[in-house]
């Protein structure tokens, strides 16, 4: 592309990251969706037309938040959104990630940094007019923040804006432009105010102006700055600057390097084994040493902080080791740090100044005031007070000297620059615990085969170099499997370490013990009382838990690296966590009190009640995002919180926190857990009841717990029984479950007899109305018919619904009871006759609630209304609105269908290559969210299209997968009755339509017994009538399009229906003539469905011969 003109209006979509992401096709400039869409095409637009893996973009993408549960997931889906605004073909499907379909020469950020290289280039060769132009091209593509929707990445282009502005008007000077310059420049300065580059320039543009008392004084200024803000002088440029002004040739020469001092260069010791895992953080942890003149690596025992200094300060002259861990006296301090300089040996071997000996601080200073050192001083946490004063006296008395200290809590002395050392990233991990392995094991690469094994020791160990180590020594007389099955007890699995060592550094717990040593006892209170979280928690959780000044104690434990604190994401508090050695060793400890570690727990517990109580409601409300996301931050602790409150058979306390999460784990496709944890709940009212009430113990609970038949339970009260006090909670559990469990069970083993009583009996409890019917879970008391396997019309039961939730509920219930009738209505006749006024008011209540899923319901709705009147683009439209709701809220198990249902549209049209393209996409989020229906959808219309293609032997396979798929769902009657029509027309391509026909009447005939809409029994009877047509009975084949047209009404036939039908009106009218084809029509439309089944039957059994024709 030609470098003067970076944006042309014939070229192809451009992408725009120098500021808020956009897009430019042909001159149109757009910025594509939310700030998560953005963010995703502009870390692929940063690598234009490279594969990027899944992870970087989710790294990226999430960069500010927490990533979501099923991150994955939530990056395909987002990818999928980004083609639907950029075009399908921009972000290409590689193997290993995504493409950007795009060059460099299309990115804006790539065009600028070459056209800053021209102009840089252009003026180092002495063209400034050259150097002008390019420049100004490149400085209006800048429309700043750089990449303000990866703001991660804005260093390196921020910096060359910077220094393409400076080199432009350095053009400028040269070409006479000084005065323009001169207030830009001073307004650079205000924003960069220690860019000396800048400040040269500026003396420059004085001078070129004839104002040198200004320039002088400008000179001034920049020294001043420097030396307050930097503590430094000018470079040599301004110093030549200034000695011009001055008309001098004098040169400013750096200070003279002190000479290094005789004897020893330090007592840094080499290592015996190599340092593995944390080499980026040794050139960065020298760079910082050269800046500030205290440093403390702050981290938890174990995480390598000790290793890290050392190896730190091995490359740097006059490095001294001082190791604080042996003292037991705060006092010894400074003592230590005279003898590992070597001070009192040289006292005692000159005679020189015998009496500062007495005072050991005063020596340091005497010594260190004329020298340049590195101190490192190890291990304070347990003298900080001392070593915290000791570095704070000698860093403001000896300017040459650097301190770096290693501590479990920051000295707190100003100016101290404070470095938590992290645990190791699993790479880093892995390869620690091999160099070690292989230092025990000859055999280490055939141990080390089990990399699962090794992972899963690695993350449990939390990354922390000491515990990996003492692992790794295990391998002695252990497997990798075996050490990781063995972690739940890693403090007496650990216990292998060097006997050179430390004694606190021999062994996992000791190095723990040392740390627990350090704390008060209001420390140790709160720490055994954070031990009942599981997986983090913030303040507020940390103060509803905790006996103490949770706020003033927290802050302690983070200081000393027994607690790690997380920013949350963007608006949320601090979160905090222990690490897992942390939180098993904080666990052990709350078992020594057993009273305080049970009001922890019932504190907890109340706690998570709470929280999900204040969210069940507001998931179902325009606020619901924040509270789902909390929710999913906190589900590990509400888990834990359930199980205890089972474990202690607290059964309204359980009954109600699962209660409070339903609705959480329908949405966020957490079925099969929600399942487990209700079904568990029922069982506990089960073994109560049996028990008398009385607890039984924790062991004999749990057993009894497995054991009981929650369904047998309640088939076995009496109508006459007084009611149980817990009747009503219980109702609502059982309702609760069987929504859950209907969702994600297998369709066989779910209606026998005795479970239909039991679905009876619930909804029987819930269909009497009243205020528990009008609110979740009770509100879905209609749809249990459908489940209970009853054929009867359940409209009735809707209009109560909706009658029961006008009196009683709220816009949400109204607008869900609405929702179901809807559904209802177009399944079961198959035509939106009659339901444009409840689809209006759903619109208008589901708008004013604000819930993202009741409005991608409604969509949806309208979108199954317009498809069932032929309305493609409408019901597109609504089907990509109810898909952006869904991922918006996070209801993935509701992406699979809605994406399948734009492939369906696509297929309905006749556009085989958009529906295959768009069924890939619902097939994968299928088989992520595991929705088995969706799947089953997906494969049944992939087969449908292998039929028209006629690949019969590939819509066999697919059409098996469908069927496999329909039997672990709960797919409904019309479902089957689809998959039973493209069964009969894979067999008919396969063998013709005389085996084909006996199928198909079978599929209308269960269709008719399950009473599925006259919209599926049309299009099974236009089948079978082409079928008919095949084998020459043209007269019948008119009679079932007579019965299956006047089924459909004004709706018109879809493709391939369509197509067929219209093959077969053409034979028949061939075959008998207009007048007798226009008789059998009429006399088809008369028919009713037993007829219709009447016909087939007959055909079945009156074979025809069979006509070359060929479907």
């Amino acid at each position: 592309m030609p470098a003067h003109s970076p944006l042309r209006d014939n070229d192809p979509v451009r992408y725009r990251i120098l500021g808020v992401t956009q897009t430019e096709d042909h001159g149109t400039v757009a910025s594509p969706g939310g700030p998560r869409l953005r963010a995703l095409l502009t870390a692929l637009a940063l690598r234009a037309g490279e594969v990027v893996t899944p992870a970087t973009l989710i790294d990226e993408v999430w960069a500010q938040d927490d990533a979501p549960q099923d991150a994955p997931a939530a990056l395909q889906a987002l990818v999928g959104r980004l083609r639907r605004t950029v075009g399908k073909d921009a972000v290409a499907s590689a193997p290993g990630g995504y493409r950007l379909a795009a060059t460099r020469d299309d990115v804006d950020l790539f065009v600028f940094e070459r056209l800053v290289r021209q102009g840089t280039t252009a003026l180092a060769h002495g063209d400034a007019a050259t150097a002008a132009r390019s420049l100004d091209e490149a400085l209006a593509l800048w429309r700043g923040p750089a990449l303000a929707d990866l703001p991660g990445h804005a260093t390196g282009p921020e910096a060359l804006h910077l220094e393409a502005t400076r080199t432009r008007i350095e053009a400028g000077l040269r070409l006479g432009d000084a005065h323009d310059a001169v207030p830009r420049l001073r307004e650079l300065l205000t924003a960069h105010p220690y860019d000396e580059p800048l400040h040269a320039l500026l003396i420059a543009a004085l001078r070129a102006t004839g104002r040198d008392a200004d320039a002088l004084a400008a000179y001034e200024t920049t020294r001043r700055t420097l030396a307050e803000g930097l503590g430094t002088e000018p470079g040599p440029r301004l110093r030549a600057q200034h000695a011009e002004l001055l008309h001098t040739e004098r040169r400013s020469a750096p200070a003279p390097e002190r000479a290094p001092a005789r004897g020893r260069r330090g007592n840094i010791r080499p290592r015996l084994t190599t340092f593995v895992g944390r080499e980026p953080e040794i050139a960065a942890l020298r760079s910082e040493l050269r800046e500030a003149r205290l440093v403390t690596l702050i981290g938890p025992g174990g995480s390598g902080k000790t290793r890290l200094a050392e190896e730190a300060a091995a490359g740097i002259d006059q490095a001294w080791l001082v190791e604080l861990a042996p003292l037991d006296r705060p006092e010894a301090v400074p003592g230590a740090v005279v003898n590992a300089l070597g001070l009192r040996e040289t006292v005692l071997l000159t005679g020189d100044r015998p009496a500062v000996q007495d005072d050991p601080v005063a020596l340091l200073v005497e010594y260190c005031a004329s020298r340049s050192r590195l101190l490192v001083l190890d291990n304070c946490e347990h003298v900080i007070g001392a070593a915290a004063r000791l570095a704070e006296t000698l860093l403001t008395r000896c300017p040459g000297l650097t301190v770096l200290a290693t501590s479990r809590e920051p000295l707190g002395v100003p100016g101290e620059s404070v470095r938590p050392v992290e645990p190791l990233a699993p790479d880093q991990a892995h390869r620690l615990f091999t160099a070690r392995a292989s230092a025990v094991r000859p055999d280490a690469e055939a141990v080390l085969r089990d990399e699962d094994a090794v992972t899963e020791i690695c993350r449990r160990l939390d990354g922390l170099p000491l515990a990996i180590e003492l692992a790794a020594a295990r391998l002695r007389m252990l497997t990798p499997r075996q050490i990781a099955d063995r972690l739940d007890d890693r403090f007496r699995l650990l216990t292998s370490g060097s006997r050179t060592a430390l004694p606190r550094q021999q062994t996992l717990r000791a190095v723990v013990d040392w740390s627990w040593d350090l704390l008060d006892e209001a420390e140790r209170t709160l720490l055994r009382e954070l031990s009942v979280f599981a997986g983090g928690w913030d303040l507020a959780a940390a103060e509803a838990v905790g006996s103490g000044p949770a706020a003033d104690l927290l802050g302690a434990l983070v200081d000393k690296s027994l607690v790690v604190a997380d920013p949350g994401g963007e608006g949320a508090g601090m979160r905090y966590r222990m690490l897992e050695t942390i939180h098993e060793y904080a666990a052990e400890r709350a078992a020594e009190v057993p009273g305080l570690r049970a009001a922890a727990e019932r504190a907890h517990r109340a706690w998570a009640r709470a929280l999900a109580e204040e969210a069940d409601p507001q998931m179902r409300s325009a606020g619901q995002l924040p509270y789902i996301s909390r929710l999913e931050t906190e589900h590990g602790n509400i888990r834990a919180a359930l199980d205890r409150s089972l474990g202690a058979g607290d059964e309204p306390e359980a009954a109600s926190l699962a209660l409070a999460m339903g609705w959480f784990w329908w949405l966020r496709n957490y079925r099969h857990e929600g399942v487990g944890w209700l079904d568990r709940v029922l069982r506990l009212g089960a073994v109560l009841d049996a028990c008398g009430d009385r607890v039984p113990a924790r062991d004999v609970l749990v057993r009894r717990t497995s054991a009981a038949d929650p369904v047998d339970a309640l088939l076995a009260v009496r109508a006459d029984d007084p009611p149980h006090p817990l009747h009503s909670l219980r109702m609502r559990v059982r309702m609760m479950h069987i929504l859950l469990t209907f969702e994600t069970g297998a369709r066989e083993g779910l209606v026998d007899e005795r479970m239909r009583r039991y679905v009876r009996r619930v909804r029987d409890h819930f269909a009497a109305g009243g205020p528990e019917a009008a609110r979740v879970p009770g509100i879905i008391w209609p749809l249990t018919e459908f489940f209970a396997g009853e054929p009867g019309d359940v409209r009735p039961s809707m209009d109560a619904s909706v009658a029961n939730c006008r009196a009683y509920g709220g816009e949400w219930e109204i607008a869900a009871s609405l929702m179901f009738r809807t559904h209802a209505v177009v399944d079961l006749s198959g035509t939106p006759a009659g339901i444009d006024a409840d689809l209006a008011e759903m619109r208008r209540l589901s708008r004013r609630v604000g819930d993202r899923l009741v409005e991608a319901q409604v969509c949806s709705a309208f979108g199954e209304a317009a498809m069932v009147r032929g309305r493609y683009e409408e019901a597109r439209a609504e089907y990509e609105e109810a898909l952006r709701l869904a991922e918006e809220v996070g209801a993935f198990a509701e992406a699979p269908f809605l994406i399948a249902r734009l492939a369906e549209i696509a297929y309905r049209q006749g556009d085989h290559g958009t529906a295959l393209g768009v069924l890939d996409e619902a097939g994968a989020a299928a088989d992520r969210y595991g929705v088995v229906d969706s799947k089953a959808f997906v494969l049944m219309l992939r087969a449908g299209l292998a039929v028209v293609e006629e690949d019969f032997t590939r819509a066999r396979v697919l059409w098996e997968g469908a069927r496999d798929e329909c039997l672990r769902g709960t797919p409904p009657p019309q479902f089957l009755a689809m998959l039973g029509l493209v069964e009969a027309l894979v067999t008919a391509g396969e063998s013709g339509p005389r085996d084909a026909l006996p199928l198909l009447a079978g599929t209308i005939r269960a269709a008719i017994e399950e009473r599925c809409a006259d919209l599926v029994l049309a299009t099974l009877v236009d089948s079978a009538a082409g079928l008919l047509s095949d084998l020459g009975d043209h007269a019948r084949a008119v009679r079932l399009l007579g019965a299956a047209g006047h089924w459909r009404g004004d709706r018109p036939r879809p493709m391939p229906d369509r197509a067929h039908a219209e093959r077969a009106e053409a034979a028949a009218r061939d075959a008998l003539g207009t007048e007798r084809y226009g008789a059998e029509l009429a006399g088809g439309a008369g028919l009713t469905p037993g007829d219709v089944l009447a016909e087939v039957g007959e055909a079945v059994r009156q074979p025809v011969p069979e006509a070359p024709t060929r479907r």
